[in-house]
């Protein structure tokens, strides 16, 4: 139960410190109260920025993005779709910006490419007819689920032990030093005590509340983003406002959907696990921006859900639009006289790589310890080649299982016919990958393995194909109860994005799988027995 880390956060920063951690052959622990991408990991909009949103407002993020960028295609391509980028000048925005947006992505080191607004329509169809300018940048869409796990998947095979549903009680401190934490097991209600000479807090906006334990304050600024999940796929290339970051100005393409975004507003920490989509919200975005893609207009909506920013407090300004989005590495020893404790927070998804390297190249300079990162050099699992690998895999599910599992997906069982059935039609999810999340990828549950293949975050959202996978994890597991649970618990995490879109096509889909869950299955009756039998 000693280690040389303790990093406590299972969102992608803190894969990244742990998989950091592990190739430099430190022995190392996760802990996450929760599961993998709980937090803002697996509730964002997908972007791989280029940078270039930042360029003017945010110099340093900018470079700290575009360099990431460069490496993150190398070493993580089977989690990337390089679609490029327009910044597009609409007939609201100032065509003046246009330069001044230009020379700044040229001064971070980001190619912006002015073309013509007829060309950008040709190359993006989907785009008003009226747009006024147009700037081409190497943006892309990046698939958050698939890069945390390929980093939680090297973490563990270079030695380190990563547990989820461990929530962090307590900070062990002793004579001015964090020397370990006490972690409550929510599987077991079993208590544990581990020790490590550094402890690494990645908990996003939770870090606040974390190193409170040990009496030290960090004034976080919760930024919540609200985003809008269409059914479609409207655009082939991200799609921005061409002026200073504001609400409903990122349009971006993932796999079959489109993902438009972001509001940006502070609420408060006792919001941040349960939060809700406001009507307004959902009515600005969809505004907004069917002034760029009039097509959303008649596109069905999917969902809708919002994720928290883990920004560093400035009271000056209301949304937090103007608040850095650079990374911030707290050394406790220094700033707050307690050793032992490191904090790594702000930056962005695409930068995570960058936050893991500082706050593991602090914590090797107090071990006394010089061994170089290789994080910018070494593939994730899953992106180790490019070759013809694929030839002879199943292609019925092979181009959605490679974005998810990249080289990984050679190992999903497929030598018989029950393995190859498809059980998600809308994700081409097969038995054998379901077998393979549970068996090498630590899916204890149904909202786990929504995370880790996106069964479920399909057109029909779950309400095809959840049942199919309740029935197989309760074969697997032995335990059809806790398999009912799941199918509960995912159903009502599907109603929660739901929810605040339910009119038209949205609401009679929600009708139709209450229908069959409810009236044919049962659920809820199965759910009542249940709870008149407790004592």
């Amino acid at each position: 139960m000693t280690y040389d880390i303790i990093v406590i956060g299972g969102g992608v920063t803190g894969a990244g410190v742990a998989r950091d951690c592990a190739l430099r052959g430190l022995s190392v622990l996760l802990l996450e109260r929760h599961d993998y991408n709980y937090g803002a990991s697996g509730r964002n909009h997908g972007l791989m920025h280029s940078g270039a949103r930042y360029a003017v407002t945010d110099p340093d993020s900018a470079r700290e993005c575009i360099e990431e960028n460069n490496i993150l295609r190398s070493i993580a391509s089977h989690c990337i779709e390089s679609t490029d980028g327009l910044f597009v000048t609409l007939p609201d925005d100032d065509i003046e910006f246009q330069a001044t947006f230009v020379d700044a992505c040229h001064a971070s080191g980001i190619t912006a490419e002015v073309i013509d607004p007829s060309l950008a329509c040709t190359l993006e169809p989907a785009l008003c007819r009226d747009v006024r300018g147009a700037v081409r940048v190497p943006d892309a869409s990046v698939n958050p689920f698939a890069l945390t796990h390929a980093n939680v998947l090297d973490a563990r095979l270079h030695g380190a032990d990563m547990l989820t549903e461990h929530e962090v009680t307590a900070l062990l401190v002793a004579g001015g030093r964090v020397e370990g934490v006490r972690a409550l097991d929510h599987r077991t209600g079993l208590e544990h005590e581990f020790h490590a000479p550094i402890t690494i807090n990645a908990a996003g906006i939770w870090g606040a509340q974390l190193v409170r334990l040990a009496g030290i304050d960090i004034q976080m600024f919760p930024a919540k983003g609200t985003m809008l999940v269409y059914s479609q796929r409207v655009n082939q290339m991200v799609l921005n406002r061409c002026r200073r970051p504001a609400n409903a100005d990122i349009l971006v393409p993932d796999g079959t959907v489109s993902l438009m975004g972001t509001t940006s507003d502070r609420i408060g920490i006792d919001e941040v696990d349960d939060m809700r989509v406001t009507d307004a919200e959902v009515q600005l975005l969809m505004s907004e921006g069917e002034k760029m893609v009039p097509q959303l207009a008649t596109t069905r909506l999917l969902r809708a859900f919002a994720g928290v920013r883990p920004l560093i407090a400035d009271d000056s300004d209301p949304t937090g639009r103007s608040i850095s989005r650079g990374i911030v590495c707290m050394d406790h020893a220094t700033r707050d006289g307690m050793e032992g404790l490191i904090t790594i927070t702000g930056g962005k998804l695409i930068t995570y790589r960058k936050m893991a390297e500082q706050a593991t190249d602090l914590a090797c300079s107090k071990l006394g310890i010089a061994v170089p990162c290789t994080t910018a050099t070494t593939p994730l699992p899953g992106s180790e080649s490019t070759g013809n690998e694929w030839d002879d895999f199943n292609p019925t599910h092979k181009s959605n299982a490679t974005r998810r599992h990249g080289t990984c997906a050679q190992n999903i069982p497929a030598d018989n016919a029950t393995d190859r059935t498809i059980i998600c039609e809308c994700q081409h999810v097969s038995v054998g990958e379901v077998k393979y999340a549970i068996e090498r990828l630590q899916c204890h549950d149904l909202v786990e393995l929504l995370r880790r293949t996106r069964l479920g975050m399909g057109v029909c959202q779950g309400k095809n194909c959840i049942c199919r996978a309740a029935n197989l994890m309760a074969q697997m597991s032995g335990d059809p109860e806790k398999s009912l649970r799941d199918l509960e618990r995912l159903l009502d995490e599907r109603w929660r994005g739901i929810k605040p879109i339910a009119w038209g096509t949205a609401l009679r889909e929600a009708q139709l799988t209450a229908t069959i869950y409810q009236g044919l299955c049962g659920l809820d009756q199965a759910a009542s027995g249940r709870k008149e039998d407790q004592p």
